[in-house]
């Protein structure tokens, strides 16, 4: 019996020793897994500082838009848009402004930014766009079409010919046989709408969204020969940005779902 009782307590010890064992490797076990999936271990990198964004003048609304979502989404951050004729943000770039993201209003303007070696990696193209007439609401000179344009004494604003819009109104005029005589010529196309609003032209040349955008300021008139001067719209983070985190963020939010809406909504077609 005296045996019995000594084996029974040795029994009661081990199983007391794996019990302890078996809570330990709990304990371990827990841990372990609390450390993997803790906040601290699997946030990413907070972003803030400034990002100056150098965008088309046509992209103002939509960009400002964006820039405020931008803010929003990453708290500490800032956006500083600049907008101008692509043409002029080109050269801008190219004398040393310190840009982070570029967003041309057409590939040829993209081109010579990537030519001059400004450009890190590749540019995505993110949308669209075509003229249209804007004509003041009382549409004075009557114009109904594009061959309207080119009648004598119908006051005329296009954009200049290394803007992107005035290189679309070219291909148009080239592609239609028609010739059209400015009384000005603008270094961006917001400049031509604000001629057209303020009555100094019978008509110019804008985009879409433009017209758009300027609710009953304007009338848009729509021309089928637009067609042959669609406007793609690229963008790149700046090769001598010093903020690509943050350019990388920012084109992100354009070429992703929330930008492809404003973008939308504004008239801008996809790329």
């Amino acid at each position: 019996m005296k045996i019995a009782c000594r084996n029974i307590g040795v029994l009661l010890a081990a199983g007391s020793l794996v019990a302890g064992l078996a809570g330990c490797a709990g304990s371990i076990g827990a841990g372990s897994t609390a450390a993997a999936t803790s906040p601290a271990a699997s946030a990413s990198p907070q972003l803030s500082g400034t990002v100056t964004v150098y965008a088309a003048a046509s992209l103002k609304a939509t960009f400002t838009k964006l820039a405020s979502e931008f803010e929003a989404k990453y708290p500490g951050t800032k956006v500083a848009l600049s907008f101008a004729g692509s043409s002029d943000l080109v050269t801008q770039i190219t004398q040393g402004a310190p840009a982070d993201v570029f967003a041309s209003a057409d590939t040829k303007n993209m081109s010579k930014l990537s030519d001059a070696s400004l450009v890190d990696g590749k540019a995505t193209n993110f949308a669209t766009n075509v003229l249209t007439i804007a004509v003041p609401p009382s549409n004075p000179a009557s114009i109904s079409s594009f061959a309207d344009l080119a009648k004598p004494g119908v006051k005329v604003v296009l954009c200049a010919s290394q803007v992107p819009c005035g290189s679309a109104a070219q291909s148009v005029e080239k592609a239609t046989g028609t010739t059209i005589k400015p009384v000005s010529e603008e270094s961006s196309v917001t400049d031509v709408l604000g001629k057209v609003m303020s009555g100094e032209a019978d008509a110019g040349l804008v985009y879409v969204t433009d017209v758009k955008g300027a609710g009953d300021k304007v009338k848009g008139i729509p021309f089928p020969e637009s067609s042959n001067a669609v406007n793609t719209y690229p963008i790149a983070t700046v090769g001598t940005s010093k903020h690509k985190d943050l350019a990388a963020a920012f084109i992100s939010l354009v070429t992703g779902s929330e930008g492809k809406k404003v973008l939308g909504d504004a008239g801008f077609g996809a790329p």
